[in-house]
């Protein structure tokens, strides 16, 4: 028995709290390790060419930063209306120093862990009532779930053009609205102005983004400014303010003339907006199936007990769990309108690790006002409620202790060693195969910038992390990504040989 109650004193104390921060951490030093083999790809040529271009004849970091506008803007007219998001891909830090390919996973990694723990613990906080201890314990273990069973690691990860697109622009969606809210929460007025100032800067870039994350900011940002119009009118003018330059920006990003020129010639059909939403709330459900394997069912038991002795203590409202369980799945039905109506399909990976990432957000903290709930009416002597609450206060530490063991136990011993990114990672490394394909990357780059080839033939890769699953070049040179690697390095040809032939020759 003591054991246990020293279980649950751990696990209510900040030792726990930086256990898991050294759990999280255990698992994503892998993925920052495979990092440093990471090299440049796809769409990072073409968004990349101009800018690489001006850097390579001036040597000007300045004159760079102006073409990198320059062509946001005939992209804007041209092609998409992303206009942040095509500056940042035009900025690709490999244009400058083709080695440094390894900042892309630091910082994408440090943007979106730290922008989800930073608006799920403010909400658990804030909205909830919840221990900052318990808040930040749940965040981090969450995190350590998300990474390793993440959708698409590659695209989310280690691919600069994809990752800039879609999870560093939901980085900044998270970081303003966690702002927006803080300056309705926050006591003096000086700490919400400030707030407020960082979040109007903030929607301007979330505007310019992906329409995926803009439209759940449009949404969640007019909820925001209705509960302030009803509970706070004193601070709505903070949530107004960002909501209307976010809202703009999204306009002049949506209404861009390129966003119908590249659909006139976009051979994929989108389905009409009413078919389009009413298949976004079909695919909610077959991709919440998708994104819930025995490893985050695991976590979600291991957190009952935890979440409900915080949201028993809690001091606020849980009156409408129905209500708000409507609400996060439709903002998580939201987030697939957009490639419905636009394409007419789903499963856009780097489109897939946004939405599963707020899908997991959302699971927790609908459970904690689910808890919450259920605990209060306790107090009002509901039967089912106060079952519930006997059996998690009386599993407690045990439930929690004993599922974590076993989460860990599944994600170490595991049969298939690339099921989990950590483990994967891990293993490319110590088998050589990150190592072996850096190297063939690099006899690739040398020939690229080597003057006196103007037809490169590459050979095909020999070994290749799996986490590295991106499409390599072709061996018709007219294929898409041939041409958009042969124009950044002016070369009349590339293509990629035949294996057997180019190693037989050596």
């Amino acid at each position: 028995m003591k054991v246990w109650e020293k279980a649950e004193r751990f696990l209510s104390g900040r030792r726990a709290v930086f256990l898991a921060a050294g759990l999280l951490l255990l698992s994503l030093l892998p993925l920052l390790w495979l990092g440093k083999y990471n090299v440049m790809c796809i769409d990072d040529y073409d968004y990349g060419r101009r800018v690489h271009d001006v850097w390579q004849a001036t040597g000007s970091f300045t004159a760079s930063v102006q073409e990198a506008w320059r062509q946001n803007m005939d992209f804007y007219q041209d092609w998409q209306g992303t206009y942040i998001s095509c500056f940042l891909m035009g900025m690709c830090p490999m244009n400058f120093n083709y080695h440094i390919a390894w900042v892309v996973p630091v910082v994408m990694i440090g943007m979106f862990a730290s922008s989800s723990f930073v608006l799920g613990r403010h909400i658990l906080v804030r909205w909830l009532g919840c221990e900052k201890t318990g808040a930040s314990l749940s965040m981090l273990l969450l995190l350590f779930v998300f990474y390793q069973v993440m959708e698409a690691p590659f695209e989310g990860i280690y691919w600069y053009n994809g990752s800039t697109h879609y999870v560093l622009m939901q980085s900044f969606w998270f970081f303003l609205l966690a702002l927006c809210s803080e300056s309705l929460w926050a006591e003096k007025k000086g700490r919400a102005y400030l707030c407020c100032a960082a979040a109007v800067v903030l929607s301007v870039i979330v505007g310019g983004g992906n329409l995926v994350t803009g439209l759940q900011a449009e949404i969640l940002m007019g909820f925001l400014a209705g509960y302030a119009f009803f509970r706070n009118k004193e601070r709505i003018a903070c949530v107004i303010i960002p909501f209307l330059t976010g809202s703009a920006g999204f306009l002049v990003n949506a209404l861009a003339p390129g966003n119908g020129r590249r659909g006139s010639i976009d051979m994929d059909e989108g389905y009409s907006a009413v078919k389009a939403i009413v298949l976004s709330f079909y695919n909610t459900t077959v991709f919440a199936i998708r994104w819930t394997p025995v490893f985050a069912v695991l976590l979600w038991l291991a957190l009952l007990p935890l979440l409900w002795k915080h949201m028993k203590a809690s001091g606020r409202d849980f009156s409408h769990p129905v209500l708000v369980t409507a609400g996060a799945y439709c903002v998580i039905s939201a987030m697939f309108t957009p490639t419905l109506f636009a394409v007419g399909m789903t499963g856009l990976s780097r489109v897939d690790n946004i939405i599963q990432m707020t899908y997991y957000l959302a699971v927790l903290l609908v459970t904690a006002y689910w808890l919450g709930y259920f605990s209060h009416r306790k107090r009002r002597k509901d039967g089912a409620a106060e079952a519930l609450g006997l059996f998690l206060e009386r599993a407690g530490s045990r439930m929690s202790m004993v599922c974590l063991l076993l989460l860990l136990a599944v994600w170490v011993l595991t049969a298939d060693k690339n099921t989990y990114t950590g483990i994967s990672a891990l293993r490319s490394v110590a088998k050589g195969e990150a190592q072996t394909f850096y190297q063939e990357a690099m006899e690739r780059y040398a020939l690229y910038t080597d003057e006196s080839v103007a037809e490169v033939v590459v050979a095909p890769y020999s070994a290749r992390p799996a986490l590295f699953d991106f499409t390599d070049l072709s061996v018709d040179e007219g294929n898409w990504m041939n041409l958009a690697v042969a124009r950044y390095y002016h070369k009349d040809s590339v293509r990629k040989g035949v294996y057997e032939t180019e190693h037989a020759d050596k």
